[in-house]
């Protein structure tokens, strides 16, 4: 591959397509971001709101705490935040300069306000309507399929904008068909760091310094300091923590950027926060780390696209195995090492299931991670797993296509039977 091939441009597209700043889980913040571009598009503080949202949204919205709300949780919550205090023009950063007034705003708006939530059956797993009334008028907008893709907006009966009236896809710039771990890691191997320099940077600063908060303040239930104080300081334990850790921040509330891969704050911290734990301890160049965190976000992504941004698939495990990637790319820069590394991982531990956004998550990122690192030292210990084990298939293209079938379609039905429970709860 070449710098100025078309698949190396479109690379480079990805990344900067999907390496984006959120503050807090996307998905609260995804609704906030719908109910700031309604009130916007009102033009006053509304006195009636309507949310409707699809069900996976419920499931990530119900139990992680809002940013900058004083520590609220759930759907009232994100859409008070986002009329009261949303910067409408920041994208998935539209909570992340709220004052302490407006932090009160909130709180009090959520209390007194007439609010109803109502499911959204519109058998999209990504989808959410906000609406706002004052007096007469009305206005409402509709976000579908990613977590910033607006499809409508609406006010007075007026359609103000419509993506021709269809909400069926949220196309992304580039085709990400074109993704193979063998290109991605013959990119990597071409890469000129300064075509994503900024990118990487900025996903190395924010959940570096989000993961060091965790560790510090002993946020959500604490995961990196108990797998700290239980199994020491080497570099495998580390490489957990460090990843726990943000998540623990991120899912309690914690008001620091994360930049996101495929959607998720979680997933943004689990491909990269390994990979530099292990470059620091292996002393590699900050051009090893880039070509490595390279690897390991284009795998993550590679596998999400199959499964789709939300699923009952926990999303941990592509990233977790997208950090064993990364990691296996920077210790050998070897492609059968990275694509062993993701099959292995991917053998052991594509059973987790998503039951939301909590703090259980950052548990979850631990193991997915150690399932990454266990896949990078079994093959280069001579063991792998093998084509006809389980859903692995011969190839590494396959077996990711087989996870990608079972958390797209297999997991529907699980999907909507942990909604069913969770919202019993």
């Amino acid at each position: 591959m070449e710098r100025n091939d078309a698949l190396y441009q479109a690379y480079c597209a990805i990344l900067r397509e999907e390496l984006v700043p959120a503050t807090g889980c996307t998905e609260p913040i995804a609704l906030a971001y719908c109910a700031a571009k309604a009130r916007h598009a009102l033009g006053r503080t509304p006195d009636r709101v309507r949310a409707e949202v699809s069900g996976n949204i419920i499931k990530n919205v119900k139990s992680v705490t809002v940013p900058n709300t004083g520590g609220q949780k759930g759907i009232r919550a994100a859409v008070a935040a986002g009329i009261v205090a949303g910067d409408e023009g920041a994208g998935l950063e539209v909570l992340g300069k709220v004052t302490p007034e407006q932090i009160k705003a909130i709180e009090r708006f959520a209390a007194e306000t007439p609010m109803e939530v109502l499911p959204l059956e519109s058998g999209i797993l990504l989808d959410m309507i906000v609406t706002v009334w004052s007096g007469e008028h009305e206005a409402s907008v509709r976000i579908s399929q990613s977590h910033t893709h607006i499809v409508s907006i609406r006010v007075d009966g007026d359609t103000l904008f419509s993506e021709d009236g269809s909400v069926e896809s949220a196309e992304p710039t580039v085709d990400y068909a074109l993704l193979t771990v063998e290109d991605i890691c013959a990119f990597a191997d071409c890469l000129d760091p300064d075509d994503v320099r900024d990118v990487l940077d900025r996903q190395i600063e924010c959940n570096t310094a989000i993961s060091a908060e965790g560790l510090k303040s002993g946020w959500g239930a604490d995961i990196g300091n108990v797998l700290l104080d239980t199994y020491g300081n080497d570099v495998r334990v580390r490489a957990r923590a460090r990843a726990a850790a943000g998540s623990d921040a991120r899912m309690s509330g914690c008001e620091m950027p994360v930049v996101i891969n495929s959607g998720s704050g979680n997933q943004g911290l689990t491909v990269s926060l390994p990979v530099l734990e292990y470059a620091r301890e292996y002393g590699k160049s900050q051009e090893d780390v880039y070509r490595a965190l390279a690897v390991a976000n284009l795998c993550a992504i590679h596998q999400k696209t199959a499964i789709g941004k939300l699923s009952a698939y926990c999303g941990a495990v592509t990233a977790g195995s997208g950090a064993g990637a990364g990691i296996a790319y920077l210790l050998t820069g070897d492609y059968k090492t990275v694509a062993h590394t993701i099959v292995n991982a991917l053998a052991i531990v594509s059973g987790i299931v998503c039951d939301g956004a909590k703090p259980s998550c950052a548990a979850k990122i631990a193991s997915a991670v150690d399932a990454g690192i266990l896949g990078f030292e079994m093959y280069r210990k001579g063991h792998q797993f093998y084509g006809g084990d389980g859903i692995l298939s011969k190839g590494i293209e396959n077996t990711i296509r087989n996870v990608g079938e079972l958390g797209r379609d297999g997991m529907r039905e699980t999907d909507r039977k942990i909604l069913q429970i969770m919202t019993r709860n």
